[in-house]
């Protein structure tokens, strides 16, 4: 069965086009969750549809990209406005659009961190993380070794993925210049016995300042006061590491030690940036300020590929980084800097943070009182609407990845119920170990489809154990 297009296209069957995919398309840029793998026709707020009409309760939006819900009409009518304006401009030329979103991040990012900065944009987060490498090496002699977290995902593009803490991106291509220091991220539900969150925050600050006691620690020549490392790239929380958040104290503590020894901090908001965690950015909670940010993702809602960074002046400025040091055809498009300014301009005067603060934490109450039900969750936490539920073994500790494998193909299935209905559920996986749900729902979601989550998680568990 399928349903009637909402544009002019023909409607193909599933079957035909999953044979044509499996014919035609590269494995190479696409993740199959679920086999056969699941394909969706339309969408609208929470929920996107299937070829049967099934709604599914996306508590993932696309990786945290549509973090304003599907088919959002203020943005939608943004994007419409600007195509019948100017819809395409070459990017060696000007238009307002860009000139006022830059200032807009600027001016803010003036008001948070008390620094003067500049924006620089290019179409997804992988390549706003290698323009970011860019600035920090040409700010430090061409440095091309940096610190990043274990744990931490930049993207996979050659630069970005030798800073992202996972081997399997990198292993059948080498490495590209980049090659990061991996530091262990403090984990609070799986820190070491006897210690509380705090103390492994310490812990794990004071293990990394080790490497610059001693010129024979590696890293540092104490003769002439200079590091091997340009940057240390941080994810305020994990993203695709799980969702963890650590103790309030450790970015201070950090950001004290890279100032020390003339270490960039360069934040990655791509996947928490825009509200998901009830700030515009989330290195807002931790009071350290960057040196770097690079955001993406949410800034235009998903409708069209932009990314950029805010830098601080002195290391973005023309005459350090002038024009031409990197360079895409489709960066600061018309498009996609209109939505970016609209996504910033409603944030704020829909008060985003208040609202989001109290959803996340209806949903966090929920998860807990799940939890309570449910001895297979062993941690379940949250900042705003970005919230995790580590899934585990009876024991509420060791990693159940096959329980929640099971629950993903169960909710990508739509065959949980609701009000006799059938309906469906799409699930995110991440984790150090694949066991933890990373919820990032609409930031417009209703208490009530919050209940709904819940519920339907519920449900999920429970045939999910039964095998």
């Amino acid at each position: 069965m399928t349903i009637l297009s909402k544009t002019p296209q023909v409607v193909i069957d599933d079957a035909t086009l999953l044979a044509d995919e499996a014919k035609y398309c590269s494995f190479g840029d696409t993740v199959h969750y679920v086999d056969p793998p699941k394909i969706f026709r339309h969408a609208e707020g929470s929920y996107i549809y299937d070829s049967e009409n099934i709604p599914f309760l996306d508590l993932q939006m696309w990786y945290s990209a549509v973090n304003f819900g599907y088919g959002n009409k203020r943005l939608n009518d943004t994007l419409k406005a600007q195509i019948d304006l100017l819809p395409q401009v070459a990017s060696q030329y000007l238009h307002q659009g860009k000139i006022e979103l830059a200032k807009t991040i600027a001016v803010d990012a003036k008001q948070k961190f008390g620094l003067d900065g500049r924006c620089h944009f290019n179409v997804g987060g992988a390549q706003a993380v290698e323009d970011s490498l860019k600035i920090v090496r040409n700010a430090r002699g061409g440095k091309s070794l940096m610190f990043a977290f274990e744990g931490g995902y930049h993207g996979r593009t050659l630069g970005a993925s030798s800073i992202t803490s996972s081997y399997r991106y990198r292993r059948r291509f080498g490495h590209f210049g980049e090659r990061a220091q991996f530091i262990p991220f403090p984990y609070p539900f799986r820190r070491p016995k006897g210690m509380t969150p705090e103390e492994y925050s310490d812990a794990c600050v004071r293990q990394f300042e080790r490497l610059f006691e001693t010129e024979y620690n590696g890293v540092w020549d104490p003769k002439v006061g200079e590091a091997e490392y340009a940057a240390f790239y941080v994810e305020p929380i994990q993203g695709t590491g799980g969702y963890v958040i650590p103790p309030k104290n450790f970015f201070i503590d950090l950001k004290k030690v890279l100032d020390k020894y003339g270490i960039l901090m360069v934040v990655d908001e791509i996947q928490m940036g825009f509200w998901r965690t009830g700030k515009l950015w989330s290195i807002e909670h931790f009071g350290v300020n960057p040196d770097v940010l690079v955001f993406g993702k949410a800034l235009t809602n998903g409708l069209n590929p932009l990314s950029g960074i805010w830098a601080r002046e002195e290391l973005i400025n023309p005459e350090i980084f002038p024009p031409g040091s990197t360079h895409s055809t489709f960066n600061s498009n018309p498009l996609g800097t209109a939505l970016g300014l609209e996504v910033i301009k409603m944030g704020y005067e829909l008060d985003y943070g208040t609202r989001v603060a109290e959803k996340g934490k209806h949903f966090l109450d929920g998860l807990r009182d799940l939890q309570k039900r449910h001895k297979e969750i062993g941690d379940v936490d949250g900042l705003g609407l970005a919230l995790r539920a580590e899934i585990c073994t009876d024991d509420g500790f060791t990693p159940n990845k096959a329980l929640l494998d099971r629950m993903v193909d169960i909710g990508l299935a739509g065959g949980l119920t609701h009000n006799g209905k059938k309906i469906g559920l799409v699930l995110d996986v991440g984790g150090w170990y694949k066991n933890v749900i990373t919820f990032a729902p609409s930031l417009d979601i209703s208490h009530d489809e919050i209940d709904l989550a819940i519920a339907l998680l519920d449900q999920l568990l429970t045939l999910a154990k039964r095998g």
